[in-house]
């Protein structure tokens, strides 16, 4: 006799042979995503050595500099949405392997550069590559584990996101303390040789078997929006000022140009992106929180390097040592914030985080020139816990709100959310201090020579270049350059804390909270009933 349960159980979805190696696959996304990552701020540390002349690095201007950090993002940024598409359509082991191959040739190439021209351009190729691999590897994630196991496997691959950014910088400090700069790209070059191997050998093929008609014209805008709104960014941090032509015209072209993709796509019978989902105030909150946490993260990333090597004196080495509590806090973390927020609910756990990394943020606009390590250390390891606590949940948010089948679109999204985010954060908090430095050191640059007090007034980096030229007389220059850069950076941690905190009250309006007692968690539509 059949005596049915009614207990609902979920359906496999996954094949037996994958599922038996979904961690060993799970590995080999993360080996390829950290390299990526890693490389999105493992240049930051190097800038002042390329920057020097040859042979010891390459004489690159700031302009030139700041492109060769641009140069990657806005190619990665405005591809990604597309990527995420192919892989859908094509296969995300193909465009996985294809993203790997190419990055794996930029970097190469990058490490050879002769010119500041050519280390642009080969980053260029790099962000191409990278904007394939990074949305494939959470698609392909989303393939090879069943709903139930989702969050704890987003909340590994979310860890190796926060790992990539801060050991980046140490990375880049040990390569420069032993070798020229092109190590720190030619690095990736054996990492991704083993990192191909272990694909073809581990990684199953998946994609949307019923993905309708190509979508060229949607296609085609999302990367004009994307890469005018990109540029028009960055534009306006390398300039720190957003109400000139040249970065409002870019700015206002993207947006109208996305807002005429979100159009094309609510009337086509066969969208890139239904954009319907935008509707749902939890799919909107946690995009919106993934954009916030980034923003607010890699602007001071951003000033937190020059603060520990021209104020503080630190190599790049020591700078990149202080960031490692940030990457121990996400390694502990990500991966079991899906037990808090089995019992707390992703809306308060979400908040706290957002609170946390706020604070972490404030903190710097306590900081000075005698700040001990160990508190610098605390205030790090506060902000990634709080990340830990806020990728995981609104990942999960975003990617279990799409079908299975539209995995790479919905990666393509998070990701593409996240990029825009942290270029906002780099363009507009690095305006904040540009804009503040600037005001502060003019009033020191009179025993400046004329025809340089212009550069000289540019970035506290730039200061101390023409404060070493003057020799002893330069000595009370550099004091004034680091007081100036201090209140600058003070006024850019409150002004990044206060994103953050925006952030926490988007979640805590919008993101679902914590079931009533008694009432089970929203089931996966595809269940069936137990037969006993």
């Amino acid at each position: 006799m059949s005596i049915s349960s009614g207990a609902p159980v979920a359906v496999p979805q996954v094949p037996e042979a994958v599922h038996r190696r979904r961690w060993a696959i799970l590995a080999v996304l993360m080996f390829s995503l950290l390299i990526v990552v890693l490389d999105n701020s493992i240049l930051n540390v190097a800038v002042k050595t390329i920057a020097s002349p040859s042979p010891t690095g390459l004489g690159a201007t700031q302009s030139e500099l700041e492109w060769a950090i641009n140069s990657y993002t806005l190619v990665f940024a405005g591809l990604l949405f597309t990527a995420g598409l192919l892989g859908d359509r094509l296969g995300r082991k193909k465009i996985l392997l294809f993203g790997i191959v190419l990055f794996g040739l930029g970097s190469a190439f990058a490490a050879m550069s002769a010119s500041p021209g050519e280390l642009i351009t080969w980053r260029a190729v790099m962000g191409f590559g990278a904007a394939f691999v990074m949305p494939a590897t959470l698609a392909v994630l989303m393939n090879v584990f069943e709903r139930d196991e989702q969050p704890k496997a987003i909340g590994i691959w979310a860890g190796s996101v926060g790992l990539g950014i801060a050991i980046g910088p140490i990375t880049g400090g040990l390569l420069l303390e032993h070798f020229w700069w092109g190590s720190i790209f030619l690095v990736n070059v054996p990492v991704v040789v083993v990192a191909l191997i272990a694909m073809a050998v581990l990684v199953p093929d998946s994609r949307d078997p019923k993905p309708g008609r190509l979508d060229p014209v949607g296609v085609v805008l999302s990367i004009i929006g994307l890469v005018l709104l990109v540029y028009g960014i960055i534009r306006g941090g390398e300039l720190a000022d957003f109400t000139d032509a040249s970065v409002l015209l870019p700015v206002v072209g993207g947006l109208a140009v996305l807002v005429v993709f979100v159009l094309h796509e609510k009337r086509s019978s066969s969208p890139a992106i239904d954009v319907s989902y935008f509707r749902k105030p939890a799919f909107s909150a946690a995009v919106a929180a993934i954009a916030l946490v980034f923003f607010a993260l890699m602007g001071v990333t951003f000033f937190s390097a020059f603060y520990m090597q021209s104020v503080r004196g630190w190599s790049a080495l020591q700078s990149g040592l202080l960031i490692l509590p940030l990457a121990v806090a996400q390694m502990v973390f990500a991966p079991r914030a899906r037990f808090v927020v089995d019992r707390f609910g992703a809306r308060a756990v979400c908040t706290v985080g957002m609170l946390m990394v706020a604070v972490g943020l404030a903190a710097f606009a306590l900081f000075d020139a005698t700040t001990p390590v160990w508190v610098m250390c605390l205030v790090f390891f506060v902000q990634g816990t709080g990340m830990a606590h806020v990728m995981p949940p609104v990942t999960v948010a975003v990617m279990q709100a799409l079908p299975r089948e539209k995995a790479g679109s919905g990666s393509a999204v998070n990701n593409t959310f996240r990029q825009v985010g942290g270029a906002l954060g780099i363009a507009v908090l690095g305006s904040v201090l540009s804009a503040v430095y600037r005001g502060d050191i003019e009033g020191h640059l009179d025993a400046v020579p004329a025809a340089a007090r212009d550069v000289a007034g540019e970035s506290i980096e730039a200061t101390l270049g023409v404060a070493e030229k003057m020799g002893p007389a330069g000595a009370p220059l550099v004091a004034a350059a680091q007081d100036a850069f201090m209140g600058a950076m003070h006024v850019t941690a409150v002004g990044s804390a206060c994103v953050a905190l925006i952030g926490a009250i988007v979640v805590a309006l919008f993101l679902p909270g914590r079931p009533p007692a008694g009432q089970p968690a929203a089931q996966d539509e595809r269940t069936v009933p137990v037969e006993a």
